[in-house]
């Protein structure tokens, strides 16, 4: 609400003389109107003057009746002039009596017209103390709403200033937890590191013996073969250089000397490709079904009896057939070679592992 304008000084007597000047107008006008229409008096009867002549001729008696009668007639014109003058100053004074009646009628209205004007302005002045007072309201209101808003913006202050000290307090305890698991991790790594150094070492160290216990048992099977070579050779050196009785007797005995060292043979370059199955355990056997050529071709291989786990069985056979050709076989007699043209061997773990 916008706060009214006090009025000026000239301002508020310009309505005042404004009504005044009006009213004094008005007045007149009705006295010049009550004029206008006031009856005109009856014209005024001459005063009847009579001039008594005496006539020398006339009687004593005839003078005193005219003297009497004109005295008469100068009374009747003094009454009806002062009846008239009554009658004049009656109206006269009506006249005057309704124009100060007007005139009081006139200053009534001007009163009441000053009255309602002082009223109009009471209104208007209760109206801009009233206006004034909401203006004053509303910029009380107006400050009072500042200063809630400057104190509300102080609050969201303080929180989003305790909000960015508590997140970083937060940061600060996550990049510490961050560090603090980064160290702990390093060392864990460190530690996995080591261990696996170590048990990289420690494989190696056991591929390392496993190489030499390989290489030790390849040099024992390569003996134990050149031996048995050396032994079948002597053999047939000694059947060749002896009597034919000597050397049948020989050849009979070498003949089962030979049969047993062939299957020494045939497990040792078995044990060679055999890959051992995680499940093959100490005391399993199974029986293999093999058949070969003269020239020491392994042909066939086949499980005759199982060992009850399929694993250890297919292992075994893969061995067998991974001999692929004994060499040492050929230049056999028909009758030693008969008997691996299909025979049966027993294999367990003991004996892949040699």
């Amino acid at each position: 609400m916008h706060q009214q304008r006090e009025p000026s000084a000239s301002e508020s007597y310009f309505w005042p003389s404004v009504w005044a000047i009006g009213l004094h107008i008005l007045i007149f006008g009705m006295l010049f109107v009550s004029f206008a229409l006031t009856p005109e008096l009856p014209p005024a009867k001459p005063i009847v003057q009579a001039t008594l002549y005496q006539l020398k001729s006339k009687s004593q008696a005839t003078t005193q009746t005219n003297q009497k009668i004109a005295g008469e007639a100068k009374k009747s014109a003094a009454r009806q002039t002062e009846v008239e003058q009554m009658e004049q100053k009656k109206v006269e004074q009506e006249a005057i009596k309704a124009a100060e009646q007007k005139k009081e009628e006139a200053a009534q209205k001007a009163d009441e017209a000053k009255k309602a004007d002082e009223a109009k302005k009471a209104d208007e002045a209760k109206k801009a103390e009233e206006a004034k007072k909401a203006d004053d309201a509303k910029k009380a209101a107006e400050a009072k709403k500042e200063l809630a808003d400057i104190a509300k913006k102080k609050a969201e202050d303080e929180a989003k200033k305790a909000a960015e000290e508590e997140a970083k307090k937060a940061a600060d305890e996550a990049k510490k937890k961050i560090v603090e698991d980064a160290k702990k991790k390093a060392a864990e790594d460190a530690k996995k590191k080591a261990d696996a150094e170590e048990a990289k070492k420690k494989v190696a160290e056991e591929a390392k013996k496993k190489a030499a216990a390989d290489a030790a048992k390849k040099k024992s099977q390569d003996a134990a073969r050149k031996a048995a070579e050396d032994k079948k050779a002597q053999a047939l050196a000694d059947l060749l250089s002896d009597t034919p009785q000597r050397q049948q007797a020989l050849a009979d005995e070498q003949g089962d000397e030979t049969a047993g060292s062939f299957d020494d043979l045939i497990r040792a370059r078995a044990a060679e490709g055999w890959a051992r199955p995680p499940s093959a355990r100490k005391g399993m056997t199974v029986v293999l079904q093999i058949g070969m050529l003269p020239d020491g071709t392994v042909t066939t291989v086949s499980v005759a009896k199982s060992s009850g786990d399929g694993p250890f069985d297919a292992s075994a056979v893969a061995a067998v057939k991974n001999i692929g050709r004994l060499t040492e076989m050929q230049g056999m007699k028909p009758s030693d070679f008969a008997p691996y043209r299909s025979f049966k061997m027993t294999f367990t773990p003991e004996d892949l592992a040699l």
